[in-house]
């Protein structure tokens, strides 16, 4: 079936959801949530079995990122999610009323299934139905939720509709963006090209590249505490191998002490080392590899040259130690950089150039200051700050390129009439 048969068979289906309560909808939802976090999901199992096969990703680290990753998605978050973002406009009957469009078409990227969820079930939550085009690096994850969604609530399930359809395919795409609504996530040249064919009448919500990292203050630059932060991290970066948005890319080793980077630097490594034994890296292409091995032969030159940088590396994973705070792009894969900052200003500076596309940072070893550095980093643009590892495991409708989860994807309606009767 084409692409522009599913999105009307789709105004079909909204005409009925529509019609739905939606606390009706909300129920069925969560119902749908609680059973792929629930700890024995036949859903999730099948998932984990079929995404090794379909992403290159290895089956223990997809089946640890799972389970991490989807148990916080539950029914109940849900509805902690839906009160906080649209009260009691949810119902319809508050003097601002939140709907959904007629159809909302939903652009997948990247090889992480986890992030599928939150995106095909928010129009859902707002009773609009989902065209969902899925990502070449995972053609499994949204097929197996539209599933779940059939066998929970049928109707429900014939309001997703999944496509998969490449580039050039410029008519299956002209159709896809027909949609009333489009959500679009990939990298800025994935979302400027949509961008740019969107209808101006289309309600245009886009998720393009960002990045995360981790800062680890005076108290997590030795003893204990750096041991117990570098295991964080290095399960931030091994799980889905650092290719999400939440994966850390670099670490900032914030503290006077010049040999604080050093440490941090050996502690990430041996880190990284246990967490390959325990979720061994998945495929990784030949262009991403041949990158990996220039960055470390880089690194090489520039420590021959006699600057104070440091490579740490494995079958599979790469620590550098820097000598500068200066941001340095990763080629993935579990590789990291760590960067010296004398102190926490130091580092703002350095991350000032990222703010607009800071994701998430994890915070560990600030003490009395670790509530001005939050505050600092959420200036800057930070999403997210948490403790290191915890970066895979968002709560359902974090704030992504800071917006609400709900509210970028509804209509807003200011009911401003005298409503009492006529005559009185």
């Amino acid at each position: 079936m084409k692409v522009g048969e599913r999105l009307e068979r789709l105004r079909e289906a909204g005409e009925r959801l529509a019609e739905r309560p939606p606390e009706q909808v909300l129920l069925a939802l969560g119902r749908v949530l609680d059973g792929w976090s629930a700890p024995r999901s036949a859903w999730r199992e099948a998932l984990a079995r079929a995404l090794p096969k379909a992403t290159g990703f290895s089956e223990a680290m997809v089946r640890e990122g799972l389970d991490r990753g989807l148990a916080p998605l539950t029914g109940a978050a849900l509805r902690d999610v839906v009160a906080r973002e649209l009260g009691d406009g949810f119902a319809g009957g508050a003097p601002l009323a939140a709907s959904g469009f007629p159809t909302t078409g939903v652009i997948l990227a990247g090889a992480l299934p986890t992030p599928v969820f939150p995106a095909v079930l928010a129009p859902l939550v707002l009773r609009s139905p989902v065209l969902v085009k899925t990502s070449v690096h995972d053609p499994v994850t949204a097929a197996a939720l539209a599933r779940s969604l059939a066998e929970s609530d049928p109707e429900l399930g014939r309001c997703v509709e999944v496509v998969d359809f490449r580039s050039p395919d410029d008519a299956a795409l002209a159709a896809f963006l027909e949609a009333d609504c489009i959500v679009v996530t990939g990298s800025d040249e994935t979302v400027g090209a949509v961008a740019r064919r969107a209808r101006p009448s289309c309600r245009l919500v886009v998720h393009g590249h960002r990045v995360s990292v981790a800062a680890l203050g005076p108290e997590a630059t030795r003893g204990e505490a750096l041991a117990a932060a570098c295991e964080g991290i290095a399960r931030d970066v091994a799980l889905w191998d650092q290719l999400g948005c939440l994966s850390p890319l670099a670490v900032y080793a914030v503290d006077a002490d010049p040999e604080a980077a050093d440490r941090v630097a050996e502690g990430l490594a041996a880190a990284l080392d246990g967490a390959e034994r325990r979720w061994p890296r998945g495929r990784v292409e030949d262009a991403s590899a041949a990158l990996t091995a220039h960055e470390r032969a880089e690194a090489e030159m520039r420590a021959a040259s006699g600057r104070q940088v440091v490579l740490h590396a494995g079958d599979a994973w790469t620590v550098v130690r820097e000598d500068d705070a200066g941001w340095r792009p990763t080629p993935l894969h579990r590789f990291v950089r760590v960067h010296p900052a004398r102190d926490s200003d130091g580092m703002a500076r350095a991350l000032a150039p990222l703010g607009p596309q800071l994701a998430g940072v994890a915070v560990a070893g600030f003490g009395g200051e670790a509530s001005d550095v939050a505050h600092a980093l959420a200036r800057l643009g930070a999403a997210r700050v948490c403790a290191p590892g915890a970066l895979q495991t968002p709560p359902l409708g974090w704030p992504a390129d800071n917006q609400g989860w709900l509210t970028p994807l509804a209509r807003l309606s200011s009911r401003e009439l005298d409503m009492d009767p006529p005559g009185e």
